[in-house]
């Protein structure tokens, strides 16, 4: 049996509540060491053979929604002149993550590019926005396109304008 929203193409394990935990303190740990190193560390994922430079990761802080504290989260982009491009994907789990939550009850956010801290407002991409990024982000990190095949929800392709 399926759960709701997700498809048969998902692990099983991937909306468990340990999953969950698991990506909570992966970003925690990141965000960490990217804080400390001004991206030095943290500030690429998957540096290897098919990405010898990685895939550029920024940390956004978002305001929580229930909470009003600051949340902080590392997160692959892809730059699109002075706006950044952002994918809700979470791995493809059934919700939406929390940040994207977040910054749909408040748009305004900070993002750090290494030691580069600037406000900027986010939005949801509409569907033409969508369909332009969307290839582009694929091919900047093609595990985009799995995760999609993961779940039933649209997933959220996000534009931080300054």
């Amino acid at each position: 049996m399926t759960a709701p929203g997700s498809s048969a193409n998902a692990p099983a394990q991937l909306n468990s509540e340990f999953a969950g935990k698991v990506i909570k303190w992966m970003t925690t740990v990141n965000v960490w060491l990217y804080q400390r190193t001004n991206g030095r560390l943290g500030g690429k994922w998957r540096v290897g053979a098919a990405f010898p430079w990685g895939i550029p990761v920024l940390l956004i802080t978002t305001t929580g929604r229930k909470t009003g504290q600051k949340r902080l989260s590392a997160l692959l982009y892809l730059p699109d002149g002075d706006k950044i491009v952002l994918v809700a994907s979470q791995g493809g789990r059934v919700a939406n993550p929390a940040w994207y939550l977040n910054l749909k009850a408040n748009s305004e956010v900070t993002v750090q590019i290494k030691g580069n801290i600037r406000t900027m407002t986010a939005r949801t991409a509409n569907d033409e926005e969508r369909a332009h990024h969307w290839p582009k982000l694929v091919e900047l990190y093609a595990d985009f396109d799995k995760y999609q095949s993961y779940t039933t929800r649209k997933i959220p392709v996000v534009i931080l304008e300054p």
